[in-house]
């Protein structure tokens, strides 16, 4: 877990935490922390906005996919979104060993992957249904590194909620769709780990902006060979810098911020939450409805998250 209060972090420590305190020691800012309650609400409250712009900004980015089809829009996304990174933070990229740029090269691919599976994902399944399949991730990796008996219930509950969606919705989820959703949660809970190392070799986000950039690389020949010239209409650029600061800009830098006052088993385990969000996204976007049984599941994942994030505060 994170010591927020004195800025070291241990093996286990929230993915962008360390990214907040710095990279090697030399390199470390001093984090002044806000006392642990109200350091934990706005941490959760950070969370929750984070939750809101990524899930809302997925909605809009699959308006593009009759356009540029799902590898188009995350390939505008990943790509926008390494430019500005880049021109913000102006990564310093002397000084780092090969392990370093190894570390942000896996940080890069985890992150790449995750959105190319996430993406395929929503242009088949709801929005909804394929978070509450990405979020087993996350969830799992709470549990494994709270390592705490009631993390088995919660993970249990969310693993029912899950059965429920496929017995519910597998008939009417296209398997591929959810195939994919559940390989970028696979995808997710590598992102949170590979983003703690990295965080501990590079100073401020420099590590993100070197990651992005390597999903940026992975994308782009996916996203020419779908749509070639299509990605550079009008429309379709109108939309990209608003789908990069949504899905991604604004909740890394509120994810950067939260890790500063949350534990990693926390931080993972909000994002049980998810599934609830993308489902109003998908209905409010997208005119997506869920019926009574993938509804039910979505509430069941909502809860494990939400009992999981009580039990480790009373732990």
């Amino acid at each position: 877990m994170t010591n927020t209060t004195s800025g070291t972090v241990s093996p286990v420590a929230s993915p962008v935490a360390v990214a907040a305190t710095g990279g090697p020691a030399g390199d470390r800012v001093p984090v002044v922390a806000a006392p642990a309650r109200a350091g934990g609400a706005s941490g959760v409250a950070m969370v929750l906005a984070s939750t809101l712009s990524v899930q809302f900004g997925s909605a809009v980015a699959a308006t593009l996919f009759p356009r540029v089809g799902a590898l188009g829009t995350v390939t505008l996304r990943v790509t926008v979104t390494a430019v500005l990174l880049l021109a913000v933070c102006r990564p310093r990229l002397r000084g780092h060993s090969r392990a370093d740029w190894a570390v942000a090269g896996a940080f890069g691919a985890a992150l790449g992957g995750m959105n190319i599976l996430f993406y395929q994902a929503i242009e088949r399944i709801p929005l909804g249904a394929a978070v509450t399949l990405e979020v087993l991730g996350p969830l799992l990796l709470s549990v494994v590194t709270a390592r705490r008996a009631a993390g088995l219930l919660w993970a249990a509950l969310a693993f029912a909620g899950v059965f429920l969606l496929g017995r519910d919705g597998f008939g009417r989820l296209d398997p591929a769709g959810a195939g994919f959703a559940l390989g970028a949660g696979a995808l997710c809970a590598a992102y949170i780990v590979l983003n703690s190392r990295t965080g501990q070799r590079f100073p401020r986000l420099d590590g993100l902006a070197v990651a992005m950039t390597v999903a940026a690389l992975m994308s782009l020949p996916l996203g020419i060979g779908s749509c070639g010239g299509t990605l550079l209409e009008p429309g379709v650029l109108g939309l990209g810098p608003a789908v990069a600061v949504l899905s991604s800009g604004l909740p890394y830098t509120l994810e950067l911020l939260a890790l500063r006052r949350l534990s990693a088993p926390t931080f993972a385990v909000l994002t049980g939450l998810a599934p609830a969000v993308g489902a109003l996204a998908g209905f409010l976007v997208l005119g997506q409805e869920l019926s009574v049984g993938q509804g039910l599941a979505v509430l069941l994942v909502v809860a494990a998250g939400t009992g999981a994030v009580r039990s480790g505060r009373r732990g």
